[in-house]
């Protein structure tokens, strides 16, 4: 049984510029990831888009395009930053073949979408612990993966600080 071929495993890890995603991905490394098998861990960011009326601020005034250039360039320079922030804890953990996506849209439809495309093992997202309230207005992107995507999904929760908070 030693001489059997790896299983291969893909291991889908959605991160943005929280530390409860970096959280949740050293998490899948630790607890997750294994010698035993051929793991992939796909880390996927998905970026947001500019909406329709995004070129015009609070007060209903236009954006300059200097502005709107300043703001896209920004959005791709987070992508960048938080692709290399998760980059860098896998790098520390060793041996793991990681490929990144980063992708156009709302977290919760480009995150069932590349679930969908690539067929993962388990999706592992983090928590971001909101209250109910705050859940009630903006959503949850764990919750609504969850309910429709295919595959097994794990949501690390970040433990509270021993700190006062």
């Amino acid at each position: 049984m030693a001489d059997a071929v790896a299983k291969q495993r893909k291991i889908l890890v959605a991160v943005d510029e929280s530390e409860e995603s970096m959280y949740a991905l050293s998490w899948c490394l630790k607890n997750v990831v294994s010698g035993n098998y051929k793991d992939t861990v796909v880390l996927l960011y998905a970026k947001p888009i500019r909406s329709a009326y995004a070129a015009l601020d609070g007060t209903g005034y236009f954006f300059s395009s200097e502005v709107v250039t300043t703001m896209e360039r920004y959005s791709k320079e987070m992508a960048g930053s938080v692709m290399a922030k998760a980059q860098k804890v896998c790098d520390d953990f060793g041996e793991v073949e990681v490929e990144t996506r980063v992708e156009n849209g709302d977290a919760r439809d480009v995150i069932c979408r590349a679930a969908q495309e690539l067929g993962p093992d388990v999706l592992v997202m983090g928590s971001h612990g909101y209250g109910l309230l705050k859940r009630a207005f903006l959503g949850s992107v764990s919750y609504h993966c969850s309910q429709n995507v295919k595959c097994p999904v794990l949501v690390v929760k970040r433990p509270k600080s021993s700190g006062n908070d």
